[in-house]
């Protein structure tokens, strides 16, 4: 899309996540519930479906829903790279705020993952506590808010985001690679949301299933990142 690289699948192997964002959310996706146990997950940005071929990969008979931007996007990723058999995904085109707004009453997820921001450009009502605060309510008990913030250096976004998820969620941890947290390259943060507190002990599982070397900081370790 605009000469960008979208997505990298494995058709034959959906549980290889090849790019690392990617996979240090998928890393989370398997704290939420024990390993082979069905999941419900929204994605909010759809890109080729990579995470959600890795849910149903892992953790079949999952329900899931996708939204997506872009119709082109989506109705190319449908038809030429088949999801793997047994997937239960709802697919949506449009507007991730108010495709949340308008997804059945009572519904609730395992993880909602939002992967659209792509820069310091962020789209303004996505990049924002009261957006965090609507994902946050279709969470299901013991769920995780998942949010890549790929940003230049200094790190502008992903301190504006770690502020504004932690107005939304109490638990809220950042996780990426080591040698991004010195902001002085580029790369993506996954800022992780719970509404409970956030366990140290997920910390120690996210870092050692890397990629290496791999930084988790929550709590007061979080408050310079935040600035």
């Amino acid at each position: 899309m605009d000469n960008a690289e979208q997505s990298q699948v494995n058709l034959a192997h959906p549980e290889e996540v090849f790019y690392e964002y990617l996979h240090r959310i998928a890393n989370a996706v398997d704290l939420v519930k024990p390993a082979g146990e069905p999941v419900t997950a929204l994605h909010l940005g759809a890109g080729a479906l990579t995470l959600a071929r890795y849910i149903q990969a892992t953790r079949p008979g999952s329900v899931q829903h996708a939204v997506e931007l872009e119709r082109e996007l989506l109705d190319f990723v449908l038809e030429h790279l088949p999801l793997p058999a047994g997937t239960d995904l709802t697919s949506h085109v449009g507007d991730a705020r108010a495709a949340l707004a308008e997804l059945p009453a009572g519904l609730r997820f395992d993880v909602v993952i939002l992967d659209i921001f792509s820069g310091p450009d962020a789209p303004a009502h996505l990049a924002c506590t009261d957006f965090y605060l609507e994902a946050a309510a279709v969470l299901a008990p013991g769920g995780v808010l998942a949010v890549n913030v790929g940003d230049e250096p200094g790190f502008s976004l992903v301190r504006s985001q770690t502020r504004a998820l932690r107005a939304a969620m109490p638990g809220v941890a950042a996780y990426g690679a080591a040698q991004l947290f010195t902001r002085r390259y580029p790369g993506n943060i996954i800022l992780l949301g719970r509404d409970g507190g956030w366990p140290a002990e997920w910390s120690a599982a996210l870092v050692a299933a890397g990629p290496h070397p791999a930084t988790v900081l929550a709590g007061v370790d979080l408050d310079d990142l935040a600035g």
